[in-house]
């Protein structure tokens, strides 16, 4: 999966794959199936996961610029980092649904591309 629109190189990009809606997708670190973190070259990034049955999945992709393991906000609950979902869904008043990005994996190799907002 291609990462696109990373502001700069600095922290990681954390790629959460989701196989429900159970804590999607904020609680990447308790729910996500798998997790891949990974540096940022050139401000470009490429997640990666191996072995996964076929199914439906989300994803999400939070540029963890401060390493703090987790989307930094502001008091308002407003991302102050970069994220972004499968499908390109956006975030209005609150994150997307699990339905709103999930997509339908056969096993197959598949490339998808992730663009994030800040």
């Amino acid at each position: 999966m291609n990462i696109l629109d990373i502001r700069n190189s600095t922290g990681k990009v954390a790629c959460a794959l989701f196989e429900s809606p159970d804590g999607f997708p904020t609680e990447f670190v308790k729910s996500a199936t798998n997790i891949t973190m990974l540096e940022i070259r050139d401000t470009q990034a490429r997640c990666h996961f191996l072995d996964i049955p076929p199914g439906t999945y989300a994803l999400a992709v939070i540029h963890d610029e401060n390493l703090d393991g987790k989307l930094a906000t502001n008091w308002l609950g407003i991302p102050r980092e970069g994220y972004g979902f499968s499908n390109d869904v956006t975030a209005s008043m609150g994150a997307p649904s699990f339905d709103a990005a999930s997509f339908e994996y056969d096993g197959q190799n598949l490339d998808m591309t992730i663009s994030l907002n800040y």
